[in-house]
């Protein structure tokens, strides 16, 4: 295939943002390599993208730069794609019998798209209804933290905290509301640096219209959804 031919297929795939699934897709033998042997690969690669590009590996700003990009990759940015680091949400149960909602907005929100890996930075806003069991607060932010570092698409992202409160909680009455900037919009192609993004996923009493609505303006968002 020659390189005009692939980069034409790659824009027209980049145009469709839509995931395929709502896990991301991982093959099965992902975790069979060890961080650090992911480390070392990803440093390789690294090196081998900054020399293509005609970058001095010999400078001191820049020898170092392969291996804390590897680290980066592995240890932070798309830490959240191992299972082990999936965090423990201890639930109690709801002993002073508090059943309306309980909203936690405005989480600080830094993923990475998927698409040209660059930055997706915002805002998740996350309501839950009780039945029975409660969930710590900081529970909720680590459970967007988690599936916010990896490689994401919006949509997915808004619906896996979601799915994972409703299994933690035990009840489909949680909602997901995430108000993002993407740098592959803002920065590159279009640079569109005022345009956001906003994703939504309602579960169980949320897909009534008068639940969302008290939702969103608690959080103050009116775009209809």
């Amino acid at each position: 295939m020659d390189l005009e031919k692939e980069l034409k297929i790659s824009e027209e795939i980049g145009i469709d943002h839509s995931a395929s699934s709502q896990d991301t897709p991982l093959r099965a033998d992902a975790f069979e390599m060890s961080d650090m042997e992911k480390i070392a690969s990803i440093k390789g690669d690294v090196q081998n993208i900054m020399q293509t590009l005609g970058l001095d590996l010999t400078d001191d700003s820049l020898k170092g730069t392969p291996n804390r990009v590897a680290k980066m990759f592995v240890q932070e940015i798309f830490g959240g794609l191992h299972p082990d680091r999936k965090p423990k949400a201890s639930t109690f149960d709801n002993k002073y019998k508090y059943n309306e909602m309980l909203v936690e907005k405005n989480i600080t929100l830094y993923s990475t798209c998927e698409h040209h890996l660059l930055p997706i930075v915002g805002k998740a806003h996350i309501a839950y209804i009780s039945k029975g069991t409660v969930v710590g607060l900081s529970k909720m932010n680590r459970i967007v933290d988690y599936y916010a570092k990896r490689p994401q698409v919006q949509e997915r992202l808004t619906m896996q905290v979601v799915k994972e409160l409703q299994e933690v909680l035990g009840t489909e009455d949680v909602a997901c509301v995430i108000d993002a900037k993407h740098l592959c919009v803002n920065s590159r192609g279009i640079r569109d640096i005022d345009s956001s993004t906003v994703t939504s996923e309602y579960g169980g009493a949320f897909k009534e219209e008068s639940v969302r609505r008290e939702f969103l303006d608690y959080i103050k968002l009116d775009t209809q959804f």
